[in-house]
């Protein structure tokens, strides 16, 4: 994986040890590490005088002072960002923004376009109003896969692929190929449901199977019946029972008005912490 540009998602109270941990593994690797610091806008509440239907929005006058102090705290953390990547010899460089979910969005789609793959700082997840609009903005508009709970610069020797022949899953796989030969074991799971028999066939995860042996992955295909299990535990139990350090799957969600939404499953496997999840749509 050399010589890749990651982009590196991070909030202002991302610690020194977080930013140091990146700086470094993406130094080892000859890669540009593409910093974007985020922080949502301040709660603006409006007050509304007057009884009648013309009454007059007011915003209260100390928020503007809040808005302006989150801009030079991140402003100041930047800096101190692009420090320890200098320090770290890293190359790579820092953005910094204070804006709404929306925007969120389209700050991580767009800084995207031109890298490899995103990552998010450890601890972002406790940011959740950052968290979800910028993996949302990253997964569904832009073209690099995503890893949460872990790094791209990381080798697994048994690597797990959820297997449904949809265009998510052939993206992920695509995406993950790399990893997939460096693997030792590629454990691919296909777990029954009407809709993934109807595309998969008699034999669900062979053509897939087929594909990867030929780029020389050493290859296992497991079919689970359903059993009324939530697919995205399944999964994790699964990828666990195989010893897989990584789980390469396929996103699904939508924008339902300025509101990420996840699918069920997805949404499961973005909650966990346990294992490291590269996710493309």
């Amino acid at each position: 994986m050399q010589r890749q540009t990651s982009l590196f998602v991070l909030a202002p109270d991302t610690s020194d040890e977080t930013v140091t941990a990146a700086a470094e593994a993406a130094q080892s690797h000859d890669a540009y590490l593409a910093c974007l610091l985020l922080d949502s806008l301040p709660a603006r509440p409006y007050f509304v005088y007057s009884a009648t239907g013309f009454g007059a929005a007011a915003m209260p006058a100390d928020w503007v002072d809040h808005l302006r102090d989150a801009r030079q705290a991140a402003e100041t953390r930047a800096a101190e960002v692009n420090d320890l990547l200098t320090r770290n010899s890293c190359s790579g460089d820092v953005l910094y923004a204070v804006c709404a979910g929306a925007d969120i969005r389209q700050l991580c789609a767009q800084r995207a376009k031109t890298c490899d793959t995103a990552q998010f700082a450890d601890g972002l997840r406790d940011r959740e109003d950052v968290f979800r609009e910028a993996l949302h903005g990253l997964l569904f508009q832009s073209p690099v896969p995503v890893i949460v709970n872990g790094s791209p610069f990381a080798s697994f020797s048994r690597v797990f692929l959820a297997w449904d022949s949809s265009l998510a899953a052939s993206r992920a796989a695509h995406a993950a190929l790399p990893r997939l030969r460096r693997a030792e074991e590629v454990v691919i799971g296909c777990f029954e449901s009407s809709a993934s028999d109807q595309r998969d066939g008699e034999d669900p995860g062979t053509d897939a199977a087929t594909w990867l042996s030929h780029h020389g992955c050493n290859v296992t295909v497991s079919q689970f019946p359903g059993g009324g299990q939530d697919v995205g535990h399944a999964i994790l139990q699964r990828a666990r029972e195989a010893g897989a350090g990584l789980v390469v799957m396929g996103a699904y969600g939508h924008s339902r008005l300025r509101e990420a939404v996840f699918g069920g499953t997805t949404r499961t496997m973005i909650d966990q912490t346990e294992l490291p999840v590269l996710f493309a749509h």
